[in-house]
């Protein structure tokens, strides 16, 4: 879950949450107890539905859950975190600076500012909004060969049953729901991911045609074209 290398880190920001982030209101008082099992490590396993050195991009992170702490696990990914409030956004560019994440990019703005400007292998998400509305928010941002993979509770199936029209319309993948975590988490983690159906036919215009997609060496961009 975390190497050797990796856990003090993740400690750190554990602390981080547990004190500035509930000075902040980003974290309620009941949760800073339990926020290394409720929370950390259950963003942490989701690490096993990512390949490695992917490009990724968390919609809706809030504290940096489950983005940065699959950043801090995961020095091979190239993480993009993406916010729209700046108390947030201030918190997780310390919490960056402080742990010297320099794969990590905070980028303050809704998913779909970056619509049509940046692709990625990865998008993630947890508890942010039913599935559809998320896939609308998440879809345009995954790359051809990419997929939405997003933490769900288990009500997911219901949400899948919903969602058959617009998977159709767009031509998103079968959903495949699946658990992280199993042997270290009771209970495991729920995940669905949703991919394109077909990468040469994908039925959003904005994924198709991105401007620029991030990646190591350009995470700047994304900065700059929401700003």
């Amino acid at each position: 879950m975390f190497a050797s290398d990796r856990l003090a880190l993740a400690e750190r920001y554990t602390e981080l949450l547990a004190t500035e982030g509930v000075l902040r209101g980003l974290i309620g008082p009941r949760e800073a107890p339990r926020l290394w099992e409720r929370h950390v490590l259950n963003s942490a396993v989701l690490g096993e539905a990512v390949p490695d050195g992917a490009s990724v991009c968390d919609v809706g992170t809030g504290a940096g859950l489950p983005g940065l702490v699959l950043a801090i696990a995961r020095p091979d990914l190239a993480v993009t975190l993406v916010e729209p409030l700046l108390r947030r956004t201030t918190f997780l560019d310390e919490v960056v600076a402080e742990l010297e994440l320099s794969h990590v990019t905070v980028v303050r703005g809704r998913a779909e500012d970056l619509h049509g400007t940046a692709t990625f292998d990865i998008v993630t998400s947890r508890a942010v909004a039913p599935l559809e509305r998320l896939l609308g928010w998440s879809m345009p941002l995954v790359s051809p060969t990419g997929a939405t993979v997003a933490m769900k509770g288990r009500s997911v199936h219901d949400e899948i049953a919903e969602t058959r029209g617009f998977l159709s319309t767009w031509r998103c993948g079968e959903p495949e729901v699946f658990e992280v975590g199993a042997g270290l988490l009771d209970p495991p983690t729920t995940v669905v991911r949703v991919p394109w159906a077909d990468p040469s036919r994908i039925g959003w215009p904005l994924a198709r045609n991105p401007k620029r997609r991030p990646g190591r060496r350009d995470r700047s961009a994304v900065e700059r074209e929401v700003s």
